[in-house]
């Protein structure tokens, strides 16, 4: 195992928005600021695949009302989409229904997520009570199935199941409500409940920074390296000795096929201690170390093989190299003879 404090830093990029306009509308008031979306009815619409562009989106979202303007945004440097984008209805209603018809059909391939944007949800925006974390998702369940799932204890502003680099899930998504009731309902309701054939866990989505500042200090640990045949319960087992934990997540890189995890304890001095104790722990059993002894030996002679018979051959080589110019001498003296 390789063990650390788990840090996540976030460089800030700069950014800027390309507006194109499909309708007469006021000029920007700078590039910096984005449009002037004052009166207008915005949606965001975010998992777009980096090939969609502004006229993607315009043919999708046209049949449902006219159209202020939609710009997706983009790196500053590379140009290259950053997979979200607004577009902006002149009326309400339209974008409503635009959200309703729309909200996680494909598009290029990519289902896409659809919300109001900041601006327009008002004071639900930011309510961290309302914030859900659900994982052990079968990878058949998609943000649709989650967002069917859950949307029955109340209004859902968000819903997302985490896809890797190759769009496959995570197996683990979440669910902002409106509301600090919904959340709560869902939790007792789900948690510990089937979803597409897995049991999964629900709980409150607390970000590490917040969670941090609560206990004061480090809480969150990194581990690398988990062995392919461990769940969560057997991570949590190794890991409940020292100290109570609040959650554990236990992923697969798709890149390197190697599974990593984080382990959240309620205190940090749990966490010290796991690091301390748990920090390059050979997790094998007899059995398996000699199995891989043994294919790293098989291994190193595969390798060392080649060379090995190369170096015969020379020798033979220069054996009958040597066996030739015996014989040419031996000729030349006899005909002189």
């Amino acid at each position: 195992l390789k063990l650390k404090h788990a840090r996540h830093t976030s460089p800030v990029r700069l950014r800027r928005l390309l507006r194109i306009c499909l309708h007469a509308g006021p000029p920007l008031s700078g590039m910096g600021s984005g449009p002037d979306t004052s009166g207008l009815a915005t949606l965001y619409v975010g998992d777009l695949h980096t090939d969609v562009n502004e006229a993607v989106l315009q043919e999708k979202f046209m049949p449902f009302g006219a159209i202020a303007m939609i710009h997706v945004c983009r790196d500053s440097v590379t140009r290259r989409s950053l997979g979200y984008a607004y577009v902006n209805y002149y009326s309400r209603s339209d974008a409503q229904q635009a959200l309703e018809k729309l909200n996680y059909t494909e598009i290029r391939g990519r289902a896409c997520r659809i919300m109001w944007n900041r601006k327009e949800r008002g004071k639900a925006v930011g309510n961290p009570e309302a914030n859900i974390f659900v994982k052990n998702l079968d990878p058949s369940v998609d943000s649709r199935a989650l967002y069917d799932t859950f949307n029955m204890f109340g209004n859902i502003i968000s819903c997302k199941v985490s896809l890797d680099g190759n769009g496959m899930s995570r197996g683990y998504g979440f669910v902002q409500y409106e509301s600090e009731d919904a959340a709560k309902q869902a939790i007792e309701r789900v948690n510990g409940q089937e979803i597409g054939g897995r049991q999964v866990y629900v709980g409150p989505f607390i970000k590490r920074d917040k969670h941090e500042d609560k206990q004061g200090g480090d809480v969150s640990v990194h581990v690398r390296n988990i062995p392919p045949d461990w769940d969560d319960e057997k991570v949590v087992a190794l890991f409940r000795d020292f100290g109570d934990i609040v959650f554990s997540l236990v992923l697969n890189d798709s890149r390197s096929d190697r599974r990593y995890g984080f382990v959240n304890f309620k205190e940090s001095e749990a966490a010290a201690k796991a690091i301390e104790a748990l920090h390059g722990k050979d997790l094998r059993t007899d059995e398996e170390r000699a199995a891989m002894e043994q294919e790293e030996a098989a291994k190193k002679e595969k390798e060392a093989a080649p060379g090995d018979e190369e170096k015969a051959g020379e020798e033979e080589k220069k054996e009958g190299e040597g066996g030739e110019g015996e014989e040419k001498e031996k000729e030349e003296k006899e005909e002189k003879e």
